[in-house]
């Protein structure tokens, strides 16, 4: 899908807004994941999980309080891809911010766990908020703080909950159409 279309896809068009969090630096470590379902303009559903991460040891703990204890019983992704893939079954496309990173973080989990990926592209809401907005710095903090937006930071829901929000409120002021991209060279924070 070409980036025009995610924009001329309309308010009607389902996506999802998707945010991981990591065990460690490798792509594939995700240790929960937030899925919120957007369709006709409204949050439909909203999905937590933890996720038991190929490896023990944890480095972000810090950022997400995320350790080892917390996920140790949870499913592996191979485990829950079925729930996961269920959710997002129908999505135009998924939302996240600095999505070139949770496009990776999804795309290392799918090959760890031997499964396909969905062909969904994402749309960045880093780059949905700078061309909508003007907003700098666009970190997720900033973006929320501006628009209004409640947040927890570094807990999979909220962020997943957050980009939702950024995308509902672009399409609300007009400012979606063109500001759409797929991740790759997606911009950092």
């Amino acid at each position: 899908m070409e980036p025009g279309e995610i924009a001329e896809s309309g308010s009607a068009a389902p996506f999802v807004a998707i945010d991981f969090e990591t065990a460690d630096y490798l792509p594939d470590s995700a240790c929960a994941v937030g899925l919120v379902r957007v369709e006709r303009g409204r949050i439909v559903s909203r999905k937590h999980y933890y996720i038991r991460p190929p490896r023990r040891e944890f480095v972000f703990t810090y950022i997400h309080g995320i350790s080892w204890e917390d996920v140790r019983k949870k499913p592996d992704f191979a485990e829950l891809w079925p729930l996961l893939r269920e959710e997002l079954a129908g999505a135009r496309f998924l939302a996240a911010h600095n999505a070139g990173f949770d496009q990776g973080v999804l795309n290392a989990c799918c090959a760890s766990a031997d499964v396909e990926p969905p062909d969904i592209p994402f749309l960045c809401t880093v780059r949905l908020a700078r061309r909508a907005w003007s907003i700098y710095p666009t970190k997720l903090p900033d973006v929320c703080r501006r628009l209004g937006i409640s947040l927890n930071h570094h807990e999979a829901l909220s962020d997943a909950e957050a980009c939702a929000r950024i995308v509902l409120a672009a399409r609300k002021q007009g400012s979606f159409a063109g500001a759409a991209n797929q991740s790759s060279g997606a911009s950092s924070l």
